[in-house]
């Protein structure tokens, strides 16, 4: 099984604490800045989306130049070798991969809101003009957008930095041995559950 974060949403309180961290801890790692989790809100509940390190991961199945590969129990991604074709975006379940990118020095920033002038002999459909561009059609001169997705911090010793600084410890790693600890102590709670209520008919059978 691969190795995965996952969060609790009744912990998470939505401070964005996370998403600062990973941020910080791979800007200075010299990779893109972009967190590699986004925190989500519905109504009063909030929690961190990121990537799920898919067994049969199809952002592995669908890279064209094999920048996505299952190593170390994880779903990695080399953003050296990722060509920003956005596939992997599109693919992935859990809307975990955005493409990101860091402007080319020299070359003057254009906003992602520009519209290129119609030609001629368009015709204008109702709607048309500036709007917010989801990240996958977004584009900006200059910049080279890669996909930036969760790796669990493998650069770190000290592993995943959102785990580490999650004020709620609403953020936990999950990994064989985990599951195996969660496994024994549901089976714990269950046969202590199950002998209370062997204990509890015991009492009151007639003597």
């Amino acid at each position: 099984m691969n190795r995965f974060v996952i969060a609790e949403p009744k912990l998470c309180i939505g401070c964005n604490t996370c998403m600062a961290a990973c941020a910080t801890v791979h800007k200075t790692a010299g990779l893109q800045a972009h967190p590699r989790l986004t925190v989500m809100r519905t109504g009063q509940v909030s929690a961190p989306v990121m990537c799920r390190h898919c067994e049969d991961a199809p952002c592995a199945r669908v890279c064209p130049v094999n920048a996505i590969r299952h190593e170390a129990d994880a779903i990695v991604l080399n953003e050296t070798l990722c060509i920003g074709c956005k596939l992997c975006a599109l693919v992935c379940p859990f809307g975990a991969i955005t493409p990101s990118g860091t402007p080319v020095e020299g070359v003057v920033p254009v906003s992602p809101l520009y519209q290129a002038p119609p030609r001629p002999d368009a015709v204008e459909s109702p709607g048309d003009g500036a709007a917010s561009l989801n990240p996958i059609l977004a584009w900006e001169a200059g910049v080279k957008r890669v996909a930036v997705k969760c790796d669990l911090c493998a650069f770190r010793e000290q592993g995943a930095e959102c785990v580490r600084v999650c004020p709620t410890r609403a953020l936990r790693l999950v990994d064989n041995n985990r599951l195996a600890d969660d496994a024994h102590s549901k089976r714990d709670s269950s046969l202590a559950a199950l002998g209370e209520q062997v204990d509890l008919h015991a009492d009151r059978e007639p003597k």
